[in-house]
């Protein structure tokens, strides 16, 4: 099998990933690997792996002389590490990064996950103050029969609240 970055050398090194229930294997030959950086954990192009190979060449062709003005980090070291220098490299190089973001992620804004009861919770809560609201309305308005009934809803669900 030959090596899937030069085409020329059998492949000696083999990686596999499981992104989303798809494989994804790249097949390398000992200097692509070395040039890659596999054979050294700390120089392993991350992103070049997460997304294809030559997805950060593509990075680099961009700016490729453009620095983080907060730790000076470059899209070289990004390249290498696989990591970013601080927080202000995500504005610095966000061209670059919204692309490999988007290939490694469903978006690019994280959204977060929250449990199931936290999140009822968080549901009465609102439909209690959207109660509050209307029980006041309907006082105003002097519908009384209404208002005695979300006054009810509202006590049912402030006792489930507290429970």
């Amino acid at each position: 099998m030959l090596c899937d970055v030069c085409q020329k050398t059998d492949a000696t090194v083999y990686l596999t990933q499981i992104v989303e229930g798809t494989m994804q294997k790249v097949n390398l030959c000992e200097a692509c690997a070395k040039e890659k950086g596999v054979s050294d954990p700390t120089g392993f192009a991350m992103a070049d792996l997460l997304l294809g190979l030559g997805a950060t060449q593509q990075i680099e062709r961009g700016q490729s002389s453009q620095k983080c003005p907060v730790c000076g980090f470059t899209q070289a070291d990004f390249k290498k590490t696989g990591r970013l220098g601080c927080s202000a490299c995500y504005d610095t190089f966000a061209d670059g990064l919204a692309n490999l973001l988007k290939g490694m992620h469903k978006g690019l804004k994280h959204t977060g996950k929250m449990p199931a009861k936290l999140s009822r919770r968080y549901a009465m809560a609102d439909r209690v103050k959207s109660l509050e609201g209307e029980l006041k309305k309907a006082v105003k308005d002097e519908k009384y029969e209404d208002a005695a009934r979300l006054r009810d809803e509202l006590q049912k669900l402030e006792h489930e609240l507290q429970a």
